[in-house]
């Protein structure tokens, strides 16, 4: 489902990008700025895809996994660095979800200062 709507953005925002310059002068004139602003908003929207979907894949993984408590873990995650909060069991449950969440792809780094342990 990402792929697709990746694509879909990308192509709906390039096929606008690309018109632009023939709409009238005015953007002919800046079609340099418009096809780099089209291309900012693209890599931008492909980022919050990709945080969302990673966010997703980490807490349905948590989830899945009957040796972590995954409703206790909060999942956030910004240009795929994911940051995992809240209160575990043990440390041994901490590290499982560290070593999890850094092993889903597209996840760059993993912040777990927030993610404590009752021992």
């Amino acid at each position: 489902m990402k792929q697709s709507f990746t694509q879909w953005a990308f192509a709906a925002v390039t096929a606008a990008a690309l018109s632009l310059p023939f709409a009238s002068g005015a953007y002919a004139e800046t079609s340099g700025h418009t096809m780099l602003a089209a291309s900012d908003t693209v890599q931008k929207a492909e980022e919050a895809v990709s945080d969302t979907w990673i966010t997703s894949k980490v807490k349905s993984t948590f989830l899945a996994d009957k040796n972590l408590s995954g409703m206790d873990i909060k999942v956030e995650t910004n240009k795929g660095v994911v940051a995992l909060s809240g209160m575990v069991k043990t440390d041994a449950e901490r590290e499982l979800a560290i070593e999890t969440a850094e092993s889903i792809k597209g996840v760059s780094a993993v912040s777990a200062d927030g993610l404590k342990s009752a021992e």
